[in-house]
């Protein structure tokens, strides 16, 4: 039997909103938590992102928010800029009131503008801890008339320190309130922190997603012994030549490294981390989304913050710490029907972690060798051999017809079309794979210990004023609404 938004207790007006939006049955999270949130109780819920957790606290606030009265009555709680920006944004979606107003609060931007849109009134505030508590000490944000305090991605929040920002934050709060906490892990210390704040809550977890879905190809690849992840990642890549990618690292420094390796080696990638400012942070999303930088490196706790629609890839450089971090860095891919792939590197010390991830998806993963010279030259042959195919369907090849004819006065034809396939397949192989007098090395199958390498790259510390993008030093030249994802 299908669920309705009907059968939840949502108001019949609530519910022709969501169908003129397009929305018409809950998804599991929504459907478990909106009838517990609508009669009053505390919410502890576990669901991966992408799942609709937005909608499942939002939608009973907006059904009995006090439109009339000016004060925030309601305080989401999220890790990052960028998520306080999306759900911020996704509310407004829900809502059809033109009298309730949304605020969201966060660092990295000025705070006169937030102080003067909190004055003119609002019912309902977005934002992070850190600037949340800041304007709470200056009086510009009182929490006297909460009656819903919600706590999005806690586990993420309480993982980046913000754990004694938040037990300031909640216990300001009314103790006469509504609390809910969605996670999508549930670790000791948000346990902990549900213990404390919450009244006998409810809790309701979505195991689905523990299934990665089929759409997903999951493949691992084997890194021979002896050889280090970054002289196994070039291969990989020139293979599967990902349109767009993630690519999970552990810490900001091996974000930082592997991307300037990355960027030396002719690719067109950038890094993504705490150590980035917020208007880096948002420069790179948009050159990300656009298309201008085709693969990004970032580590988990940023990387919350990126939603990109039509992603390609996600590479798995270093395993997470949790099988459930595996999962939730996959369903970045794969959305809305569409198909994508899950690489991951494994070394044979990591075999232990990947069954645990077997185990944890119910499925096995194809287990695969690193791409030898000969499987990657025959994929560089078949784009070359369809590129070449375009370029006779198009019209600028009869400007090049009387070289061909001029030339063939001397040579046979054949030979002209296979040296100029040669020049074009030269352009485009990488430097690696040239001979060791041309690049310093040669990617033998034969011997795997000539494979290629990253040479590593001497950084300097970066500062504000000093970092230099991937769109700026590296550009390349390549081109290149749903309520379960809210």
């Amino acid at each position: 039997m299908t669920l309705s938004f009907n059968s939840l207790g949502l108001s019949d007006a609530r519910v022709r909103f969501l169908e003129s939006l397009g929305f018409t049955a809950p998804t599991p999270i929504q459907a478990e938590a909106i009838p517990h949130l609508l009669a009053g109780r505390d919410v502890v819920g576990q669901a991966q992102t992408g799942t609709g957790k937005t909608a499942a606290f939002s939608l009973p606030i907006l059904e009995r928010i006090d439109v009339s009265s000016p004060v925030v009555q309601a305080l989401v709680l999220t890790p990052t800029r960028e998520l306080a920006m999306q759900v911020c944004q996704a509310i407004r979606d829900f809502n059809d009131d033109r009298h309730l107003k949304i605020v969201s609060i966060y660092g990295g931007q000025a705070i006169e503008p937030q102080i003067s849109r909190l004055r003119r009134g609002a019912q309902m505030v977005v934002g992070t801890p850190g600037r949340v508590l800041d304007l709470l000490s200056r009086g510009d944000l009182k929490l006297n008339n909460v009656q819903w305090l919600v706590l999005d991605e806690a586990d993420e929040m309480l993982n980046m320190g913000f754990i004694q920002d938040v037990e300031k934050i909640l216990n300001q709060a009314p103790t006469e309130r509504q609390t809910a906490f969605f996670s999508a892990t549930m670790e000791p210390s948000v346990r902990k922190l549900v213990a404390k704040f919450l009244r006998s809550p409810v809790t309701v977890t979505i195991e689905q997603p523990k299934a990665a879905p089929s759409r997903i190809n999951q493949v691992a690849y084997m890194v021979p012994r002896g050889w280090t992840k970054p002289r196994a990642l070039l291969p990989i890549l020139e293979l599967e030549d990902p349109a767009s990618a993630l690519i999970f690292v552990r810490t900001r420094k091996a974000a930082a490294d592997l991307t300037s390796q990355l960027q030396a080696a002719g690719h067109s990638v950038d890094e993504y981390h705490g150590d980035l400012s917020q208007s880096q942070r948002e420069r790179l999303l948009l050159r990300f989304r656009q298309g201008q930088v085709r693969w990004v490196v970032a580590t988990d706790i940023a990387a919350r913050g990126i939603h990109v629609d039509d992603l390609t890839h996600v590479i798995n450089y270093d395993l997470p710490d949790s099988v459930e971090n595996y999962v939730h860095r996959i369903g970045r891919t794969g959305r809305a029907g569409k198909e994508g792939m899950a690489l991951t590197l494994v070394h044979s010390m990591d075999r232990r972690k990947l069954r645990d991830i077997e185990n944890h998806v119910r499925q096995r993963l194809e287990i695969v060798s690193i791409p030898t010279r000969a499987q990657i030259e025959a994929r560089q042959i078949e784009k070359l051999q369809d590129s070449l195919k375009e370029a006779l369907a198009g019209e600028r090849m009869a400007s090049f017809l009387p070289i061909v004819a001029k030339l063939s006065e001397e040579y046979e034809p054949h030979a002209i079309a296979a040296a100029a396939l040669q020049m074009a397949y030269d352009q485009i192989r990488p430097a690696w794979m040239r001979s060791s007098q041309e690049a310093g090395g040669d990617y033998n199958d034969d011997d795997r210990t000539s494979s290629p390498k990253l040479k590593p790259i001497k950084r300097a510390k970066p500062n504000g004023n000093q970092r230099q993008t991937a769109s700026s030093s590296h550009r390349s030249s390549h081109g290149g609404s749903h309520l379960s994802e809210r």
